[in-house]
């Protein structure tokens, strides 16, 4: 379950990470009211990242345009999604901003804190700038001035920011988290530290065990449930659009990325699903390989869907079994559309039926087989499916499959 900014910042404020002077809006008329001078920035508060490139982030001088900029905030979906809240928040100069957070990662099943000193940090080379230690053992300070070393700081600021982890971790711990990151941890020229943005990824499974993110859960299901979705992605984690292009990712991140990378391309992005976990009210158990199956058959459904992207980044559970799901899925189709060609004699059927196209992009070392298995799938006869390592290739060959051929037929 992610979390929105507001909330995030009410965790922060509590286990004592600095926030800025902040306050929730529900109406624009709510800025009359305002306890924070001016100049103030104002954040929708929607699920979906890149605010800033949609317009979701404004910068306001005075009432009158502060209340300006919330109707239009408000009336400005980003990803889908409008926003029921504002965030009003003081300004601040910042001379330096660092990335920081604390994952999991279940490859090895420890907590992992991450530091980087940029804060806009372009993920596919994040691993030449990104420093993480691993929790080994019984968390200490130890490991928080560790990282703070191997980011390259010295005296207070290292000290200022080992504090920073130091909270971050206690609260990754008390929460029960996935994810906990600061983005950006904001420096002024005086040293004080700042957290302007942050983002939370609850384990779903740990809801049951604190109340107040049972209640916050129980809310985003009420949301979700007054809006007509589609019945059958009720139970994930999923981005519905109308576009030709369907996404599938293991990560928020890593799906976001791919929708925005589609935009930008000029692709139209379709429903768009986060396996890395089920939808937070979804209480049946299910497995990465399960959720991937079904993902490809609910995508397989969507007569509008004409090109699957498959972008998996990371540590995914399962990992050797991706390429069999994958394959197997395409098998299954093949036949039902060998079988419907059969029954039909040759004649055109009323209702075509077609298998879309498959882009899969994996990342990892821990998928070389699934790629090297995956491109013996790829012949000239068979262009059902495209292998690629690269992310922009991959984006770059949906949209082409997207605006060439309509679809696959067999």
């Amino acid at each position: 379950m992610e979390l929105l900014e507001y909330q995030v910042k009410e965790w922060f404020r509590k286990i004592g990470i600095p926030v800025l002077p902040s306050q929730k809006i529900d109406h624009p008329t709510d800025l009359k009211r305002l306890k924070i001078s001016y100049p103030i920035v104002l954040k929708s508060q929607v699920h979906g990242g890149e605010r800033v490139k949609a317009g979701g982030v404004r910068f306001v001088e005075t009432t009158i345009d502060a209340i300006a900029a919330a109707q239009n905030i408000f009336n400005l979906p980003i990803l889908g999604e409008l926003p029921e809240v504002l965030l009003a928040e003081a300004k601040y100069d910042a001379e330096q901003e660092f990335y920081l957070a604390v994952v999991l990662d279940t490859a090895v099943c420890r907590p992992i804190l991450l530091g980087c000193k940029e804060a806009d940090i372009d993920w596919e080379s994040a691993g030449q700038k990104m420093q993480h230690v691993v929790v080994e053992q019984e968390f200490s300070p130890f490991y928080a001035r560790r990282l703070a070393l191997k980011m390259g700081l010295q005296g207070a600021l290292m000290q200022s920011i080992s504090t920073v982890v130091e909270k971050l971790y206690r609260l990754f711990i008390e929460k029960d988290l996935d994810l906990v990151e600061i983005n950006p941890l904001a420096v002024s020229s005086s040293g004080q530290v700042m957290a302007l943005n942050g983002n939370v990824s609850v384990n779903e499974r740990a809801i049951a065990r604190h109340p107040d993110i049972a209640e916050m859960a129980r809310k985003m299901s009420n949301r979700h449930s007054s809006v007509e979705f589609n019945k059958n992605l009720a139970n994930w984690d999923a981005v519905e659009l109308h576009g030709k292009i369907g996404i599938l990712g293991n990560g928020t991140g890593s799906v976001l990325t791919t929708l925005d990378l589609v935009v930008n391309a000029g692709g139209k992005p379709g429903v768009c699903l986060n396996l890395r976990h089920a939808f937070p009210t979804d209480t049946l158990p299910s497995t990465f390989r399960d959720r991937l199956d079904r993902a490809l058959n609910i995508l397989a459904g969507d007569k509008s869907i004409q090109v699957m992207l498959i972008n998996f980044l990371g540590s995914v559970p399962q990992s050797g079994e991706v390429a069999e799901v994958i394959a197997n899925f395409i098998q299954q189709h093949k036949n039902e559309l060998k079988t419907h060609a059969s029954r039909s004699n040759g004649s055109k059927s009323r209702r075509e039926t077609y298998l879309p196209r498959l882009v899969v992009r994996l990342a990892g070392s821990e998928f070389d087989a699934a790629r090297k298995y995956l491109a013996t799938l790829k012949t000239p006869s068979d262009a059902s499916i495209v292998v690629v390592e690269n992310l922009d290739e991959a984006v770059a060959e949906a949209v082409h499959l997207a605006k060439s051929t309509p679809h696959k037929k067999f």
